[in-house]
């Protein structure tokens, strides 16, 4: 028996979406990006989706809920698909993915200690003077718009 064809099975894309955990409007996104195949119809035109294609969803919802880009995310379900693979692949994009995820939160930090001496240095009384403001007028005059 068939994954289209066990009990239970076709179902259509709102039920396949509440299985995998998402919407139905992001179960079409995905569908249009190429990450899900084409899906069967019904004579009526409705999609219909099988037990295989809610795993993918599934599978495409963690990514991304871990932030891998919608090309990482199909680089790793063709590794995740394809059986002969090599993990080293998906390792390889996985660190490639901290190191980014790294870099992010060092400028985040730094971004965060900036406003926490800012904030810091802010009477933040009735007095018009802060030195937030003067901080972000100096930062737009060093570096004009193009």
């Amino acid at each position: 028996m068939s994954a289209r064809t066990a009990p239970g099975w076709p179902v259509a894309i709102g039920e396949a979406a509440r299985r995998a955990g998402v919407s139905a409007r992001m179960v079409r996104h995905y569908e249009a990006l190429g990450l899900l195949p084409p899906m069967h119809r019904t004579d009526g035109g409705y999609r219909q989706y099988a037990e295989a294609d809610v795993h993918a969803l599934r599978f495409i919802r963690r990514s991304r809920d871990l932030g891998f880009s919608m090309e990482e995310i199909a680089t790793l379900l063709g590794l995740w698909q394809d059986k002969s693979r090599a993990s080293s692949q998906v390792k390889a994009i996985a660190q490639r993915h901290i190191d980014a995820l790294a870099e992010r939160i060092a400028a985040m930090q730094s971004m965060q200690r900036t406003l926490q001496t800012l904030v810091h240095c802010c009477h933040g009384d009735d007095r018009p003077d802060c030195p937030i403001l003067d901080d972000l007028a100096a930062a737009e005059q060093a570096s004009p718009a193009p």
